[in-house]
């Protein structure tokens, strides 16, 4: 089947527009609004070709991968926006769940922060992964624009590997068939785009950010697990204990100091401990 929006995210007003093909997912999302677009809609994929992660770094999606961008327009006040990287991730987990039944079977990997026991559920690595067996899976990317005449617009990009990972890179990744799933990206995001709208709700532009934060930490990977995180080219190591009510990464380290991390790249377990050499 081609992509289709699920019957309530249609109800509630989003729209979709489909490509075999993209550029960038984002970038799309984004032009759109520049054009006038009054946002909620939602640009997908199964095949991106310049997409992009977190600090410019490339994010391949190839053929039968999920890259999805939902574009909306003065939706908060632009400093709650960026919070909604934690919405998305609230909402994929949930996607990821109802398309894959099984998921308790994947096991821990080099970096999801816990021991080898089975896992019940994907995981959500701050600040905008999810996990599978340690090794990402999906990631997220928030991107904005401000809008002539006033106000802005915010592309929330969701890129998930559905039928391949890239290979070679510097922490563990996986795909939903390498982990025996079964499904397409097709099925994946008429689950997102349902998903969406329990998150969205709690969220509630922002003022239900409180729940959102509680939520996310009931799924957070490598809660309570020693970390390293890189920030700004220095290495702060500790104990990951929650995340603040700005959803802050909050380390407490061997003195007892607690850092309260903005933005960095997060690494546990036996990753955390050569990250910062």
């Amino acid at each position: 089947m081609g992509f289709v929006l699920a019957p309530p995210a249609s109800a509630a007003g989003f729209r979709l527009e489909a490509f075999d093909t993209i550029g960038s997912t984002n970038a799309t999302a984004l032009e759109r609004a520049r054009a006038g677009d009054p946002g909620r809609l939602w640009v997908v994929s199964s095949k991106q070709e310049t997409g992009r992660g977190r600090r410019g770094r490339v994010w391949a999606t190839p053929e039968g991968n999920l890259a999805a961008t939902l574009l909306l327009v003065n939706c908060c006040p632009m400093p709650v926006a960026a919070t909604l990287g934690f919405v998305a991730g609230l909402a994929l987990g949930d996607a990821l769940e109802a398309c894959v039944p099984d998921a308790g079977r994947i096991a821990i990997g080099a970096d999801g922060g816990g021991d080898a026991r089975a896992k019940s559920r994907f995981e959500l690595k701050w600040p905008n992964d999810v996990l599978a067996g340690g090794a990402k899976l999906a990631g997220i990317l928030l991107e904005s624009t401000m809008l002539e005449g006033g106000g802005f617009a915010v592309a929330i990009g969701i890129g998930v590997n559905v039928v391949a990972h890239p290979a070679e890179m510097p922490y563990p990744a996986t795909s939903l068939t390498v982990l025996g799933a079964r499904g397409d990206a097709q099925t994946l995001f008429l689950a997102l785009s349902d998903a969406w709208l329990a998150a969205e709700r709690i969220w509630d532009g922002g003022r239900g950010l409180d729940a959102v934060r509680r939520t996310w930490l009931k799924r957070a990977a490598g809660l309570g697990s020693e970390v390293a995180v890189r920030v700004d080219g220095e290495i702060v190591r500790g104990v990951f204990e929650t995340i603040d009510a700005e959803c802050r990464f909050v380390v407490r380290d061997r003195h007892g100091k607690h850092w309260k991390i903005a933005a960095g790249d997060v690494h546990f377990g036996v990753i955390a401990s050569a990250a910062a050499d």
